[in-house]
């Protein structure tokens, strides 16, 4: 594998995989970086592993190439496993990372601290051409805290205490969270599996 297209718009996810896939001389290309704009992808699936599945086999029967989807999310167990699959856009269709986090917090006003028991999910979803679609799952457990702390990261990263640790993920620098990190699990997996092909 000489390339891989990482079917995300997100540079925050783009500069990840550049970072994992440096080593193996593997180009990385996003969906920022190819010629033709690409419309969002409906993701209709109802676990993570159906919505990177959905992404990863678009991308791959368009350009033939190999593709890595990801879907991940917040799974807050006080909160029947919300905001999960619907993390992106849990406050709205507008994607605001605020206003997902606070609708997060608002849920778990009346909730004590050791019932405020959440994970980061990371799915990836491998699709090539002519080939099952492979999967790889990281899982980052901790907890939710009281109010947003620290200015890395994105997304839920604010207000998530992974297990240990007396710093949210956005207090942390990106090399701190990407040795803990969900996506860093996944990747581990799917780096495993890279080498073994």
């Amino acid at each position: 594998m000489k390339e891989i297209i990482i079917a995300t718009k997100n540079r925050g996810k783009v500069k990840d995989f550049d970072t994992l896939f440096a080593p193996l001389n593997i180009k990385v290309t996003s969906l920022l970086d190819l010629p033709e704009e690409i419309e969002d992808i409906e993701e209709t699936g109802t676990t993570f592993e159906e919505n990177a599945a959905i992404k990863a086999e678009a991308i791959c029967e368009k350009f033939r190439v190999p593709v890595i989807a990801d879907d991940s999310g917040l799974v807050v167990d006080a909160l029947n496993g919300a905001p999960g699959v619907y993390s992106a856009r849990y406050a709205g269709e507008q994607k605001d990372d605020q206003a997902n986090l606070q609708k997060v917090l608002k849920g778990l006003e009346d909730v004590a601290q050791e019932k405020r028991i959440a994970r980061f999910v990371c799915v990836l979803a491998v699709a090539k051409p002519g080939e099952v679609t492979v999967f790889k799952r990281g899982e980052c457990e901790g907890t939710i805290g009281k109010e947003p702390a620290g200015e890395f990261g994105f997304g839920y990263d604010p207000i998530f205490y992974p297990t240990g640790s007396k710093r949210t993920m956005a207090q942390m620098t990106p090399e701190e969270k990407n040795q803990i990190s969900h996506r860093r699990k996944a990747l581990d997996q799917l780096m495993n599996w890279v080498k073994e092909q």
